[in-house]
């Protein structure tokens, strides 16, 4: 059976963006995720408790700005492009940048 996660992108007081990360198959607490790093490290690990068949939920809360949105937005697109190089074992990123880790 397939693992639903819903992922919440919040804002601090201090207005940074973070992910809140809630597995809704189970009644665990939430995890919050401060980038997308650790954010792909999280949903990797709930994704082999479901045999990596997960759907993933997304929303934000009414105070996030789109700014924000985006910003999460362009990091995550960031983080595939960077795993799709190292797949590829590619000598340059997209953007043209060296792969440092080619």
């Amino acid at each position: 059976m397939a693992g639903v996660i819903e992922s919440v992108i919040k804002t601090s007081p201090l207005g940074r963006w973070y992910i809140e990360l809630s597995d809704t198959m189970q009644d665990s607490e939430a995890v919050i995720c401060m980038d997308v790093y650790e954010y792909a490290d999280k949903i990797e690990e709930i994704g082999r408790e479901y045999g990596d068949e997960i759907e993933v939920i997304w929303s934000s809360d009414d105070n996030v700005t789109p700014e924000q949105i985006n910003e999460v937005r362009m990091q995550m697109n960031a983080y595939e492009a960077e795993l799709e190089a190292q797949k590829e074992n590619a000598t340059h990123m997209p953007d043209g940048t060296p792969n440092f880790n080619a």
